[in-house]
């Protein structure tokens, strides 16, 4: 892999890089859906499962963080300084740490009451609230083409949400409206803890694993204090990994590893590949909805899907700079001027 951010990547490892960030995303929400609402096994504590995700992403970024490095010696060097002498800096990083705590949680009890292709073409909805967050807390601007393609997106939505399908073969009881407003929830800390992070990143030199550090040890304090606010009698009789599997190991795996590829796809991609990307998420986890819990598709959703599909390229096309003719209209302008 390359990571000198002025070498240029080729396009095979741009599309391993998607593929990958694909399948996760689309594996992720159909496993997570199957573990909650199929599974025969005792219900394990999804609280729990943040918090492991959470030391998986820290080893994860210690092991990049060392690379790096290049040495012991340093790596122990950097920890030292960004870790144990600032306070102040991991102190900001638990901002973000807090939040996403909180949309994983969410995504939980959306996946527990929604299907995954629901879950998958309605959180596309964070494209908007990220958006509307860059723009007050980055001063960007956003072309008139892409407040079209945020308008559409929500129309999906609203068209998926009409009336929500339904899976034939989920054995527990589910709730719609709580699904959705988990998944508000959701959006909402997705978009203000990633346009957070982006400037948080952009405001100094610091490398991008030692922010990572920063941010899950926080984020281990955060979710531990949490498991054991919501479901802490329940842990300390049935015990930490209670109701784990395979499955549900292979969840906690797939949240992991889904971040850093995230980050390696925002790093080397643009917006076209990565709308693509969503959009492939949303067919493979409709296909594997259809097959593994009878879902069962109506126009409603499927033409939601398909605008919100559409929505998602459109967002990311290149913005055009009116503000610069080209040479050659300058030339002409000119002409006309001196005749």
């Amino acid at each position: 892999m390359q990571t000198d951010d002025n070498e240029p990547v080729s396009v095979m490892f741009k599309v391993y890089c998607l593929s990958v960030m694909t399948m996760v995303a689309a594996t992720y929400t159909v496993v997570l859906r199957y573990t909650r609402t199929i599974s025969s096994t005792a219900m394990y504590f999804s609280t729990t499962a943040v918090c492991v995700t959470e030391v998986i992403k820290l080893f994860l970024s210690l092991g990049m963080l060392t690379k790096e490095a290049g040495s012991f010696g340093r790596l122990k060097a950097s920890i030292v300084e960004h870790v144990f002498q600032s306070p102040k800096e991991l102190l900001k990083l638990s901002v973000p740490s807090v939040v996403y705590a909180i949309q994983n949680n969410m995504a939980f009890i959306a996946l527990s009451n929604l299907d995954a292709a629901v879950y998958q073409v309605t959180y596309q909805l964070k494209i908007p609230c990220t958006a509307l967050c860059m723009v007050l807390m980055l001063n960007r601007s956003l072309s008139r083409l892409q407040w079209l393609s945020v308008c559409m997106l929500c129309g999906g939505v609203a068209l998926v949400q009409w009336k929500p399908v339904e899976a034939t073969k989920v054995q527990v009881e589910q709730n719609p409206f709580w699904g959705f407003m988990a998944i508000a929830v959701a959006v909402f800390c997705s978009g203000f803890a990633g346009v957070y992070f982006e400037k948080v990143l952009k405001s100094s030199d610091t490398s991008l694993w030692v922010r990572n550090i920063q941010m899950y040890l926080s984020g281990i304090v955060v979710t531990l204090a949490g498991v054991y606010m919501t479901e802490g009698t329940q842990v300390i009789q049935k015990g930490f990994f209670y109701g784990y599997t395979h499955w549900v190991c292979f969840v906690v795996f797939l949240a992991s590893v889904g971040g850093l590829y995230t980050s390696v796809v925002v790093k080397y991609t643009d917006n076209i590949m990565k709308g693509f990307s969503a959009a492939a998420a949303i067919v493979l986890s409709t296909v594997a909805s259809v097959a593994l819990f009878g879902l069962q598709i109506t126009v409603n959703f499927a033409s939601g899907a398909m605008l919100v599909c559409i929505s998602i390229y459109l967002y990311g096309l290149p913005k055009q700079d009116t503000t610069k003719l080209p040479r050659a209209d300058k030339d002409a302008k000119q002409k006309l001027i001196t005749v």
